[in-house]
């Protein structure tokens, strides 16, 4: 291999890295069902006549900061916890015995000679008495817990005004920290009457909420399992 061919075969590998290590570092895309609105483009009210109100006038004199309206801004805070506990114990036991006399006719104990087989009195060899004994335990225990928090705020788009005046909001919040990045994706629907002075509302008060938290990049991939360790802990491993 001539220096030519090496040195192009050098330079294409670390094009090769630069690129990998760039698609590590970069931003992901955002999720396309979390995706914002714009807000719809005001009509231009007609050209007042002279008189001192227009019923086609848009003009309010008195309006708080509150989303109401497609594309307005409404701020979720997080206050999600979650505490769960289950536990369950099963203890069976059963126990069986049955005893058989040995039976009497005409007056004599029945047994038998085990070299003959024949009915003889007063001989200790074999009888028709038996016991029977059988015995049977199970005891089985389970126990569940689970524990969730989720604290902070993120910022979401109206998407919709329902005929209720109820809004439809969805919203997603990118973050990039050193060799990984985080994102919380909020959707659901919204009181009015819920949302606070300060424009914001907690997540408690979001109807039919979807909240999802997660992370990709390196210190993700570190904290999850290898393709073939989540065969070995899915139920189609039979052991």
């Amino acid at each position: 291999m001539t220096r030519t061919t090496c040195g192009r075969t050098a330079s294409g590998c670390a094009c090769v890295m630069a690129l990998l290590l760039t698609a590590c570092n970069s931003m992901p895309d955002r999720d396309p069902a979390y995706a914002g609105v714009r807000p719809a483009t005001p009509v231009s009210a007609s050209e007042v006549t002279g008189g001192i109100y227009h019923a086609s006038s848009s003009i309010v004199l008195y309006e708080d900061q509150r989303a109401r309206r497609v594309g307005d801004i409404l701020i979720i805070k997080l206050v999600e916890s979650t505490n769960a506990v289950k536990s369950a114990g099963t203890t069976t036991k059963k126990e069986n015995a049955v005893e058989i006399i040995n039976p009497n006719l005409f007056g004599t104990t029945v047994q038998w000679d085990a070299r003959s087989n024949a009915p003889l009195a007063n001989t200790t060899n074999l009888n028709l008495s038996a016991n029977l004994n059988s015995s049977s335990n199970f005891k089985g225990d389970g126990g569940s817990s689970q524990k969730n928090s989720l604290s902070g705020s993120v910022s979401v788009n109206v998407i919709e005004v329902l005929p209720n005046g109820n809004l439809v909001v969805r919203g997603e919040k990118l973050i990039g920290i050193n060799q990984g990045h985080e994102f919380v994706r909020l959707a659901g629907v919204v009181r009015t009457q819920d949302i606070q002075p300060d424009n914001s509302v907690l997540s408690t008060q979001v109807a039919d909420a979807k909240i999802s938290y997660g992370g990709k990049g390196a210190l993700a991939d570190s904290n999850s399992n290898g393709w073939l360790g989540r065969f070995f802990l899915s139920p189609w491993w039979p052991f």
